[in-house]
């Protein structure tokens, strides 16, 4: 009977913790969603009535800000998924003695705070960086044109700060395909793209589905890029959560907000993992 017991035991800790730090916020951030203010909103006060109008209001209030943060997720995946890629091959095929190394560089941004690696690319994509001083010198901005407070920097800045979500998983999944798989390619008469999309891609689709599900998920709900390197109408859904919770101070709306994102996230998630999942490989 003990030795029954021993799995369920060791598995407490965990529980605990998880139902302390996420189980019970998420039940307390459901109440609050569906309450309303008392005695006009004046008050700072609010009462559970159980209106869920606050969810659809919270939603049409914000389609704009969940229509961006959707695309520049979608766009910053996509990015990281093009640098990623050929990186983490480059790594696990054609680095050799230097792999443990160049796996250092990969994760060394880690080593500093988001905000800071976010406000250095305010620098770099500013007046005072290379960046757009090259780009006016070659012709392909114009000398009134500028990068900070744009959609452009809120992308590159995503990109830049979930880039090694993305290169991990892959490294990790390319690692593990046997190089005389792509040999055996060769030997029959495939070229390199052939190679390419018939073996290296199939095989290493658990570790794309990882990374762009690593990428897009923190990446549609982040609002550190959109305040330090956008503007206001680059505003992202993280922001105004972020504004309503700590300024406003409309926690049921916060809250519909924050259980909308979660329900969108779940649902994209759901299909993509059923379309391209790895479930669908073997």
């Amino acid at each position: 009977m003990g030795k029954i017991r021993t799995p369920y035991l060791l598995l407490l800790p965990g529980f605990a913790f998880l139902f302390t730090f996420f189980i019970l916020p998420i039940v307390n951030l459901a109440q609050t969603s569906t309450q309303t203010p008392v005695g006009g909103g004046d008050t700072g006060q609010y009462e559970q009535t159980f209106r869920f109008q606050n969810y659809i209001d919270a939603f049409v209030e914000n389609k704009e800000q969940f229509g961006r943060s959707f695309v520049y997720a979608l766009i910053a995946t996509l990015l990281a998924l093009a640098i990623s890629y050929p990186l983490a091959y480059a790594i696990a095929f054609k680095a050799g003695k230097y792999k443990n190394f160049l796996l250092v560089l990969v994760v060394a941004p880690f080593f500093t705070s988001f905000l800071l690696r976010t406000v250095a690319w305010k620098q770099i994509l500013g007046e005072e960086g290379f960046v757009v001083p090259t780009l006016r010198t070659i012709g392909i901005i114009s000398d009134s044109t500028t990068l900070t407070s744009t959609s452009f920097a809120v992308v590159m800045g995503m990109t830049y700060n979930f880039l090694p979500f993305m290169t991990l998983p892959l490294y990790a999944s390319i690692d593990r395909i046997d190089p005389r798989t792509l040999e055996a390619s060769g030997d029959l008469y495939a070229n390199g793209f052939t190679t390419f999309r018939k073996v290296t891609l199939p095989l290493s689709m658990p570790g794309v589905v990882a990374g762009t599900l690593l990428t897009f998920i923190p990446a549609a709900g982040d609002y550190v890029n959109a305040a330090i390197l956008g503007s206001p109408n680059t505003k992202m859904i993280g922001n105004v959560i972020e504004s309503r919770y700590f300024k406003i101070v409309d926690y049921p709306t916060a809250a519909a907000l924050s259980f909308t994102l979660m329900a969108a996230i779940l649902i994209l998630v759901t299909i993509y993992i059923r379309k391209a999942g790895t479930e669908e490989l073997v």
